[in-house]
């Protein structure tokens, strides 16, 4: 192994580190603590609450959560206060 044999210098190594495969969603600002079950947990409520729900009014997809349990709809402009993460069930 001679200085211009590739395995030898530490700054051309043979194996390159592992990159990551799969996305980690809105919970990657985590980086890995807390651990994968309490993560995957948030990214469900997170997209849920980040979507745009049916107005209870006017039955139409346009409501959007200003802060906790507050919301409006950009149809009927109406603001009103409800669920705090998501609005019942979808």
């Amino acid at each position: 192994m001679g200085p211009g044999d590739r395995g030898s210098n530490p700054r051309n190594p043979i194996f390159k580190m592992t990159t990551k495969t799969k996305k980690a969603k809105a919970s990657g600002r985590f980086g890995p603590r807390y651990g994968k079950t309490v993560r995957a947990r948030l990214n469900k409520v997170e997209e849920k609450q980040r979507k745009k729900q049916k107005c209870p009014f006017c039955s139409k997809l346009g409501v959007k959560r200003l802060s906790k349990g507050i919301w409006k709809c950009s149809k009927c402009n109406k603001k009103f206060a409800s669920d705090v993460y998501y609005l019942g069930e979808q």
